[in-house]
């Protein structure tokens, strides 16, 4: 085994998934090549390496590492090249000599442990020093937390989510308890924080192991929406992930239920388990949802008929039936549900009700699940609309572990009215906090189309009070003449009833492409993308088309189509920076989505200079910059806002060359083009399909086969989510009765 020291000259190559990488070392004049498994390393850094020299072909002698271990550098002249190599924020060349020449070989223990004498150094203030300070000891921290995740074959790439969670609490929480990994970190799963458990001696039967084991398990159903798992499920599949008896798994989901760590509830005859948390917010909706419904306005002496009268002749207009029925219902009750499929004016509705408010002096507040919903509901409106979560002015816990509402039941919303647009797409956990915060005589106004996908998050809210038939509930079903030009909302309607829509009119906005293979499919696509629509209507790929496909993988999913129409419409270039992180190429010009909220990044508006914090699951936009050196990226999103990411965020973004449907929800396009292909039966069905194309405003592409089109169409048997919602609005009824 030999062993090397020696400063990084160059990173030749680094792999950030799998962490191989090629690095020349200088050891004491003498250039090695060195490779192996090694975190982000650069140039500069003082490392140690044991390993055994082998020789390749076309490289030479080099030596395979098989372990490593960063040092602090012992020599003044090394600690100048570790302080100039551009790893510590506020130091280049002139400063790091300046540094040393002002505390020789103590410089690092001063920057580390004294940083107020940094100041010592002419250009370096008190901010500079402390930002020095605060750099290496972060460089330090890190590097020490990659080497300690390394060791259980964690990438460093992956390291790094690891620390943003859990920062200098990272080796401790995970020495503690590994598991936590899997509810924590995105991308770490049972059996990977299973592996380090037992790496670290937890043994196979212990009940440590097997309760965490359960838990991930009945946590998983979160993933199809579900709110609950039934026992005999929860048994066999625990006992199959940790290899024991269902015996045993059974005896610790009995010990869970005593401890109160579960929930073991009868639904329907099953013994049924729920996570403590699904489980109370369900509860709190359920009670929240029959008692806000149930407040009565006998106070209240409005004639709504003689201001429905006002607002038709103030805007030429004429609602029917349905849509004046949908008004009273919001006048009279403290929930209504409106649903309504496109071109049935629930916008109308909306803009009505206003008004009717508005003259009575109410305070109103427009809401949406996402922030493209929100914007759509301003535009629409007139009036400002925000997302659910700023609405309720969420936050996280001092020590960020912890999401938190500021408006709650203690500090309820200060409005008379509140009017939620996209309902369908609120999930149990969210719609507990919003009726949290409502206060008793705040009307809510639920708006969604019930045919729309359900929510991403766990339950089927909106369908489930509509079934409960405990709340007032207005359908709408007319198509208004004006809606009935558009081929786009006819043929949702058609799909909605089992039908095949009408298609390639070339007066009208709606076309099927016929494809019989994956590869011919990709292809017209990008014909499409790249051509036939800048000729048919001079559309602009990035600032009107959207791709959405049912799926991720496959010949018709994102990952492909995404590289596709990245390498045609942004294809690389010596001009355009580049940024590969979890093996997806980040370029300038590239279409990004921002697929979570983030309350806290700052954004500039290039129009009015002003500045602001919060960018929103389902933005888009596009990289405008990356800076290498400062090891960030500018995103220009389509409402003209600046945000600048650190490299570290850019785990917040995804390529949206094309998207998936789930992801499309709650947003409008001019243009959407869409495979209809083979793939899972589960996501080929009519919802799915329905949802798509109302995404579109101006224009719709389906391209692929007629027999998948007609799958989809005919596939009404989307997976039943498991929730007891509808049953508990029920109970809570009868005994408010």
């Amino acid at each position: 085994m030999e062993k090397l020291s020696g400063y990084i000259e160059n990173v030749i190559y680094h792999n950030e998934q799998n962490n191989f990488t090629v690095m020349e070392l200088d050891c004491g004049g003498n250039l090695v090549t060195v490779t192996g498994s090694f975190p982000t390393l650069n140039p500069g850094e003082y490392i140690t390496v044991k390993g055994a020299w082998s020789e390749h072909p076309s490289f030479g002698v080099q030596l395979k590492a098989h372990s490593f271990k960063v040092e602090i550098p012992e020599t003044v002249a090394g600690m100048e090249k570790y302080l100039a190599s551009g790893l510590i924020t506020g130091i280049g060349e002139k400063k790091a000599r300046l540094l040393v020449e002002r505390f020789k070989e103590d410089v690092l223990d001063i920057i580390r442990y004294n940083p107020d004498r940094l100041t010592e150094v002419e250009g370096i203030g008190k901010k500079t020093a402390s930002m020095i300070s605060e750099s290496f000891n972060e460089h330090r921290e890190v590097m020490d937390i990659i080497m300690f995740l390394g060791e259980y074959g964690i990438s460093s790439s992956m390291a790094m989510r690891v620390y943003k969670v859990y920062r200098d609490n990272t080796i401790s929480v995970i020495k503690e308890n590994p598991y936590k990994l899997i509810r924590d970190v995105p991308g770490i799963g049972f059996k990977l924080a299973d592996e380090i458990a037992m790496s670290m001696g937890v043994e196979q039967f212990s009940p440590f192991r097997v309760m965490a084991g359960i838990k991930h398990m009945l946590q998983s159903c979160y993933n199809d929406g579900n709110m609950y798992m039934e026992e005999e499920e929860l048994v066999y599949k625990s006992a199959s992930v940790l290899d024991i008896s269902e015996d045993l798994a059974y005896d610790n989901v009995e010990d869970l239920v005593l401890q109160g760590d579960i929930k073991l509830e009868t639904i329907e005859d099953k013994r049924v388990y729920y996570t403590i948390p699904l489980f109370k917010a369900e509860e709190s909706v359920a009670e929240m949802t029959v008692r806000i419904s149930r407040h009565r306005y006998e106070n209240e002496i409005i004639n709504v008929d003689k201001i429905i009268s006002s607002y038709e002749r103030q805007n030429d207009i004429e609602l029917d039936e349905a849509q004046k029925n949908a008004v009273k219902a919001a006048v009279e009750n403290g929930v209504v549900i409106i649903t309504g499929g496109p071109g049935t004016g629930k916008t109308t509705i909306i803009k009505c009700i206003l008004e009717i408010f508005q003259q009575l002096d109410y305070d109103i507040a427009l809401a949406a699940p996402t922030g493209r919903a929100a914007k759509r509901m301003s535009e629409a409106t007139g009036f400002e609309a925000k997302t659910i979560h700023r609405m309720l002015e969420f936050g996280y816990s001092e020590n960020e572990a912890e999401q938190t509402f500021d408006k709650n039941e203690e500090n309820p919303l200060e409005y008379d009215v509140v009017i939620v647009d996209e309902a369908s797409m609120i999930d149990i956990l969210l719609m507990n906090h919003l009726l949290k915060a409502i206060r008793l005589g705040t009307r809510l106004i639920l708006v969604g189309d019930i045919n729309q996908l359900p929510s991403v998050g766990p339950g089927n809210v909106l369908k489930d009070i509509i079934d409960s038939n405990q709340v007032s509930l207005v359908v709408l079903n007319k198509i208004f003449r004006q809606a009935q030009e558009s081929m786009i909302v006819v043929n949702a309607h058609k799909i909605n009833n089992g039908e095949m829509p009408m298609v390639n009119d070339k007066e009208k906005d709606f076309y099927f492409i016929n494809c019989n293979t994956g590869e011919k499919v990709r292809k017209t696509i990008l014909d499409i993308c790249t051509h036939r629509l800048k000729n048919y209507n001079g559309y602009d790929f990035f600032e009107d088309i959207q791709v959405v496909t049912p799926m991720k993988k496959g010949a018709a999913g994102i990952n492909e189509l995404n590289k596709l129409l990245q390498l045609n419409l942004n294809p690389p270039s010596p001009d355009k920076e580049e940024r590969t992180f979890m093996s997806t190429v980040y370029r300038e010009g590239d279409k990004v989505m921002q697929i979570k909220n983030n309350y806290n990044i700052e954004w500039l508006d290039l129009n009015t200079q002003e500045e602001g914090q919060g960018v929103f699951n389902g933005d888009i936009g596009i990289i405008k910059k990356i800076n290498q050196q400062g090891k960030n990226a500018t995103v220009i999103f389509d409402d003209d806002k600046q945000v600048i990411y650190s490299f570290e965020q850019m785990d917040e973004l995804i390529l949206s060359y094309a998207i998936t449907v789930h992801k499309s929800q709650g947003s409008e396009f001019k243009v959407v083009v869409m495979p209809v292909f083979q793939g899972p039966r589960m996501l080929l069905n009519r919802n799915l399909l329905y949802t798509a194309i109302t995404r579109g405003k101006e224009l719709v592409v389906l391209v692929g086969h007629r027999t998948y089109l007609k799958a989809m169409i005919e596939n009404i048997n989307t997976v039943m989510r498991k929730t007891g919602l509808r049953d508990r609005i029920r109970a809570h009824a009868i005994m408010e009765d």
